[in-house]
């Protein structure tokens, strides 16, 4: 089939799809309206102002951006504090510093949905390193999911028979093939964990999940809450960071362990990006909404073409990751190439699978993004291992989103 033949087929199957998503996308819609709300009420709270935009150097003193986005923040997660630094290198960075922050040795860290995401094996000491958190004495146990819920009768009987510091719940998939865990769910957990232990701390790994609905984990009972600015809440705009948010005394802690004991959250220069962290919070919501859209949609039309996808077009949203089971490893490649060539950036590139730092396999990677590793924007990655699962992500519009999935597709068919 010639190129503009297989491009005007393919396109026909998308539009034959989109027309069929009325009802789900006036659903995104609505989150989208009400977070956007949610966000310029903390804007007009808070009262941001031009002289926000400021930069500090050094050590950043009396930064006043600085500290007036942290309330901003505060506020969309209902938080007593919340830390938001460029000083964050990504979003296991931020786990990272919240671990060693609130474990120390001897504490127990439970994980209640199995493992949680590869890049934080060597950080758990899941796969050996010097550097952590078993090599400084810190246990680690896990309870895995069954049938895509919690084991909420394991969970219980662990928290009686170990003393447990801290319980790590990971909302989003990573690679795993389950489904993402829905807030309701939390809800219910922290609910059964409370009944057991009112002291353990409940930390939340929220990436990709912001904004995908109307509440976030801190209002359901969650203490801590972490996530990435380069995934939902940096909305494209963000060049890197994260965010740590909840109770306060463990956010001091968290501060503490980034920067200095004893200065905490009063230093740490901002070097220009105050306006980024902003600006990319204010489009947040449109973003989501976007990518959400553009997830919908894949799985819509993936599914008419013979895949097997997570969720379903007509499932309930939880984050804006969508998984195609390809279950052959080069139409695994050819899609994410697909991808990559349907990007604004790089383009004329052509990823291949390679050992990738935090990653037991082989990982391909299509990210033809405006920041790197960014994945808010329009990527999919999967690890080169049966079933040949590719994990979707993002779209800075939907418009985009959908162009870079017919380019995908087409890809692959041809």
């Amino acid at each position: 089939m010639e190129n503009t033949e297989l491009r005007n087929k393919v396109r026909e199957i998308v539009n034959e799809a989109e027309k069929e998503l009325e009802i789900q996308f006036k659903e995104v819609d609505e989150i989208c309206e009400f977070n956007s709300e949610k966000i310029l009420t903390a804007f007009q709270k808070n009262r941001v102002v031009e002289a926000d935009f400021g930069s500090s150097t050094g050590y950043g003193y009396g930064d006043i951006g600085r500290e007036k986005i942290e309330k901003v923040f505060s506020d969309i997660f209902h938080a007593e504090d919340c830390i938001v630094r460029g000083q964050f290198i990504s979003g296991t960075h931020a786990l990272t510093v919240a671990l060693f922050a609130f474990l120390r040795p001897g504490d127990t860290m439970l994980s209640i949905n199995g493992k949680p995401y590869d890049t934080l094996d060597e950080v758990i000491g899941i796969e050996e390193n010097a550097s952590s958190l078993k090599s400084f004495g810190v246990n680690y146990e896990q309870v895995n999911l069954i049938e895509d819920d919690f084991d909420y009768e394991a969970i219980q009987e662990k928290l009686k028979t170990t003393k447990v510091k801290l319980i790590e719940i990971q909302r989003s998939k990573g690679y795993d093939l389950r489904k993402s865990i829905s807030l309701s769910k939390v809800e219910k957990v922290i609910k059964k964990i409370r009944e057991v232990d009112q002291e353990v701390i409940i930390m939340i790994d929220n990436c990709y999940c912001e904004l995908v609905g109307k509440k976030e984990p801190l209002e359901v009972g969650a203490d801590i809450v972490v996530g990435s600015l380069i995934k939902n809440l940096g909305g494209g705009i963000a060049p890197n960071g994260a965010y740590i948010a909840g109770r306060k005394d463990l956010v001091k802690l968290a501060a503490e362990r980034l920067t200095v004991p004893g200065e905490g959250k009063g230093v740490g220069p901002t070097l220009g990006i105050n306006r980024s962290f902003l600006q990319g919070l204010f489009l947040a919501p449109s973003v989501v909404k976007a990518s959400v859209k553009t997830a919908i949609l894949t799985s819509k039309v993936m599914e008419k073409l013979g895949y097997k996808v997570e969720p379903k077009y007509d499932a309930e949203r939880v984050d804006i990751v969508q998984t195609i089971e390809f279950g052959d490893r080069e139409k695994l490649i050819k899609y994410c190439q697909g991808i990559q060539t349907g990007s604004p950036i790089d383009s004329d590139s052509l990823p291949e699978p390679c050992k990738t730092p935090g990653y037991l396999d082989q990982i391909i990677m299509a990210s033809g993004s405006f920041t790197q590793g960014s994945s808010i924007e329009l990527s999919c990655d999967g690890p080169l291992r049966a079933p040949f699962v590719g994990f979707q992500q993002g779209a800075l519009t939907y418009e985009y989103g959908k162009l870079g999935l017919i380019k995908a597709i087409e890809y692959l068919l041809k």
